[in-house]
């Protein structure tokens, strides 16, 4: 393995196609490794080629099932595929309560494959914080197609949208109806829907359902329309009409500047999380740390007001 010590060492290991240069890159992003923006600048020409599909749905659905199946899919057509598995936080390490292997052990032993287990850390959008630099790390090593799984929690997971380049939206029979669609703010952000599980009996009700909640939607002219697919990823049934989908999609993004536009955006919500997550750490350091718990103290006793208080965290 190349020196971890030596960015351009390890950079070049991964665009080589070295897993364990790539699994210490990623490491490095998770650890938020001073070491980062040296790799960013060094990955930064190499990015942009990748097609970024995001995964989100409720808890159960059958989320990685359909991304194992989509994985299988383009490895048939000789595709490089990079996964990240955004999973829920383990209460005890910090890490993933769900590895690689576990989601996905048809493609363990394929070069052609990476996949990677991230934890949420609490995040409620369902996405880690490092997933975005993640991508970025897997975009520049080659791969033509990286797909990133969100945890699956409901409202707040609407985030993934601005990651991807499209969104994939899976619903089970079963897991609710129409309404419950509509609340969790899912219907909005999806490009393709997908069924899954439709070998089940109630399967037709929620196609219904999706149906009917997307006839009440106004599209613009040239504006792509998501379609419904039926599937049951665990017998590998309608996955070759989900990636035609999808790549119908992938066409249409490139011929209406859809993609471009949504890329710019991606780059927008990285760079104003940065600066977020830098200002933070700033205040989070001494004495700002004691200067907003000062703050903080006049705001709960009702001496001064939150706008006030953050002008002056800001300022000091």
């Amino acid at each position: 393995m190349a020196d971890a010590r030596e960015p351009e060492a390890l950079v070049s290991a991964a665009d080589s196609g070295d897993p364990r240069a790539l699994a210490r890159l990623i490491s490095l992003v998770e650890n938020g490794s001073p070491q980062l923006r040296s790799v960013m600048k060094l990955i930064a020409p190499r990015t942009g080629r990748a097609w970024v599909i995001g995964l989100t749905g409720a808890p159960g659905v059958g989320k990685s099932t359909v991304t194992a199946a989509l994985v299988r899919a383009y490895r048939s057509r000789g595709v490089r595929v990079g996964v990240v598995a955004v999973d829920p936080t383990s209460p005890f390490t910090g890490g993933a309560l769900l590895g690689d292997r576990v989601r996905m052990q048809d493609h363990a032993t394929d070069s052609g494959v990476f996949i990677r287990s991230m934890a949420s850390r609490g995040h409620l959008g369902g996405l880690s914080w490092a997933a975005p630099q993640a991508l970025r790390i897997l975009d520049a090593a080659g791969f033509d197609v990286v797909m990133i799984e969100t945890v699956g929690v409901g409202q707040a997971e609407v985030e993934i949208a601005s990651l991807a380049d499209t969104t994939l939206v899976i619903v089970a029979p079963g897991m609710g109806d129409s309404v419950q669609a509509a609340k969790a703010g899912i219907l909005e952000i999806a490009d393709v829907f997908v069924v899954n599980k439709s070998d089940r009996p109630s399967a037709q009700e929620a196609i219904r359902d999706l149906r009917a909640m997307l006839a009440m939607a106004r599209y613009d002219d040239g504006a792509w329309k998501p379609p419904i697919v039926p599937a049951s990823a665990m017998h590998g049934e309608g996955i070759d009409e989900l990636a035609g989908r999808l790549d119908a999609h992938a066409e249409w993004l490139a011929g209406s500047g859809e993609r471009d536009r949504r890329r710019l955006a991606r780059a927008r919500e990285e760079i104003s999380a940065m600066a977020v997550a830098a200002m933070r750490e700033r205040i989070g350091a001494l004495p700002g740390e004691a200067r907003l718990e000062e703050l903080a103290t006049l705001v709960a006793a009702g001496k001064l007001d939150p706008y006030t208080a953050a002008d002056q965290l800001i300022s000091s």
